[in-house]
């Protein structure tokens, strides 16, 4: 079965990013909210993001609210912060495969890839 998941590594601090709202949009056409979570104490969601029959081919973003949480962790962060919601674009081809998008971020930068 299919599914798309996401977790947040916090590299200036060393450890997973807990409390971190994640939104998803469905970006074909008008984009639509599909949900909005929160990352637990090990930085995932918990429950994916989109599996089975709700997870189609198409373009999707998900929205790291990390500004807010790096505020929260009591990090030296400007007004506005320099990296305030973090946008990815994903495109998921096959609705069988597993599409894991974690997030490496600190206050100053971020880096993703399609994880396993």
């Amino acid at each position: 079965m299919g599914q798309l998941t996401t977790h947040i590594l916090d590299t200036a601090q060393g450890r997973p990013a807990a409390d971190v709202r994640v939104e998803l949009f469905a970006m074909d056409g008008v984009p639509v909210k599909l949900l909005e979570t929160r990352t637990n104490r090990d930085g995932r969601c918990d429950a994916p993001l989109l599996s089975g029959a709700a997870l189609r081919p198409g373009r999707y973003q998900l929205v790291f609210h990390v500004g807010d949480y790096f505020a929260a962790q009591g990090l030296p962060v400007a007004d506005p912060p320099f990296l305030d919601q973090v946008p990815l674009a994903v495109g998921i081809a096959d609705a069988q495969a597993h599409y894991h998008v974690p997030l490496l971020v600190s206050p100053w930068s971020y880096a993703t890839y399609r994880g396993s």
